[in-house]
């Protein structure tokens, strides 16, 4: 039965944004290895981890290195990469990321911009994560780890999460052979740091909260929250599970600085309530963030 050919492409405005996104991030990510990672040998996972060890044995060009790295995962994952537009962009980060990394070598300082190993961690870390969330916000990956992490899931079930940690974590551990374990001790503050500072840049820094409210007063704490912080509230059905009592539950999302107030209306409304405050990275829709921005 032969294979129906895959949809055509149109490429659309957040096409080209997306485009900016994943040019910037992955320059970003270069100037973290040229600037910072590299005069320092910190080795920080992934096929780029992999190319600096190769590197330092061979002089091997590290973004060809990491190219060529690339070739067989996306040979082996692509039928995992998610739909054509993913694939492409991920195609495109992996090739701008080589090629920036040996581009810039005509024109930064290979010594870097400082001896300092601690500087070089921090700022090393911070810069390469703002470009890993921007490649994110332009819904692509930088190859290396994220590939490897789906075709283990997809093969072994094995977590995304466990994976880029066993992934990272072996590069790191071969490259503290190589460059010394100080220097892979704080490889593991570069990984921490960036990671923060790519869900920063990929998901912002407005962390919402959202409420979770039991009560047997659902239109009176309903009522409160409408009127008193002009914020929407969704009734859920529920029932207890030791009494069996019917009981609504409501859900609520609000600002930071709005939690004390939702904790005061609440307490007002039914003193007997039971209330969760949970955490939220994101809320698209009337009174957030518009869906055109998400």
């Amino acid at each position: 039965m032969p294979e129906r050919p895959l949809p055509p492409v149109r490429l659309t405005w957040r096409d080209g944004r997306d485009l900016l996104y994943i040019t910037a991030g992955t320059l970003l990510q270069a100037l973290a290895l040229r600037l910072f990672l590299i005069p320092s040998n910190l080795v920080v996972g992934g096929v780029g981890g992999i190319a600096q060890i190769i590197n330092h044995y061979t002089g091997w060009p590290i973004g060809v290195m990491i190219l060529l790295g690339n070739l067989p995962l996306f040979a082996l994952g692509w039928r995992y990469l998610g739909g054509l537009r993913f694939v492409l962009r991920t195609a495109y980060a992996v090739v701008a990321v080589s090629f920036f990394t040996d581009f810039l070598v005509l024109f930064l300082p290979a010594q870097g911009l400082t001896g300092d190993i601690v500087l070089n961690t921090l700022y090393g870390g911070l810069v390469s994560g703002v470009g890993y969330g921007l490649v994110y916000r332009g819904r692509g990956t930088s190859g290396g780890s994220d590939i490897l992490a789906r075709v283990l899931y997809h093969w072994r079930q094995i977590s995304l999460t466990a994976s880029y940690l066993w992934a990272d974590s072996l590069v790191i551990l071969l490259a503290g052979l190589v460059f010394g374990w100080q220097n892979a001790l704080y490889a593991m503050v570069v990984l921490y740091v960036s990671g923060i500072a790519a869900e920063w840049t990929s998901e912002g820094s407005d962390v919402l909260r959202t409420a979770l409210i039991i009560t047997a007063c659902p239109d009176q704490v309903k009522d409160h929250i409408l009127h008193e912080m002009e914020r929407g509230v969704t009734l859920l059905p529920a029932r207890g599970g030791y009494t069996g009592a019917e009981r609504t539950v409501l859900f609520c999302v609000v600002s930071r600085p709005e939690v004390a107030q939702i904790k005061d209306v609440v307490r007002a409304a039914d003193p007997a309530a039971f209330m969760v405050i949970g955490q939220a990275h994101q809320a698209l829709g009337e009174g957030f963030q518009p869906w055109s921005e998400g």
